[in-house]
């Protein structure tokens, strides 16, 4: 049926075992180009929780990263080389990527990929409970672009962060929830 992309068979044809050095890779980080770090960090710390794990700066380019997880403050090594090691063995990191003199530009916007032509799309963050979730979102006055009750996929949300990236805001429990009609 056209609009459904490839049956699970042929999905699951498409899929072979990967070679056994990739046993041992893993999701590491996303990149995303941030205007004002400020902001970003302030947002992605404060308002979504997450810890920054290392900040790198790169003089010479004039550029920094700004790596973000869902990591114990306790655990991050205070020395910098063990620090970078342990930084980039963490799963699922966000790197914030900062060119340096971009938050001085009025005119600058980066493309989220929502927008046509379309391509990147979002990040998830896992919650326990997507309601509480969204209230505590809401007293933050976090931009929202779908609410748990609204649309047709029920229980899960999408806000924006301060470039205007999608994150959706999701509970594992409720996922099982969108595979029934």
């Amino acid at each position: 049926m056209e609009g459904q992309g490839v049956s699970d068979d042929a999905a699951s044809a498409a899929c072979a075992e990967g070679h056994a050095l990739t046993k041992d890779f893993m999701m590491q980080q996303t990149m995303l180009r941030v205007k004002d770090p400020a902001r970003s960090l302030d947002f992605y710390t404060r308002i979504l929780g997450m810890t920054l794990l290392q900040k790198i700066d790169f003089p010479s380019m004039r550029f920094s990263f700004y790596f973000l997880g869902y990591e114990d403050k306790a655990d991050i090594p205070g020395d910098v080389r063990e620090r970078t090691a342990w930084t980039f063995s963490r799963r699922a990191t966000l790197e914030l990527t900062h060119n340096w003199g971009s938050e001085s530009d009025e005119n600058l916007s980066y493309h989220s990929g929502n927008n046509e032509p379309r391509g990147f799309g979002h990040i998830g963050i896992a919650v326990p409970d997507v309601n509480a979730a969204c209230k505590l979102l809401e007293e933050q006055k976090v931009t929202f672009l779908k609410k748990p009750d609204s649309g047709k996929m029920k229980d899960l949300a999408f806000v924006q962060d301060p470039d205007g990236y999608w994150i959706e805001i999701l509970s594992p429990n409720n996922m099982v929830s969108l595979l029934t009609p």
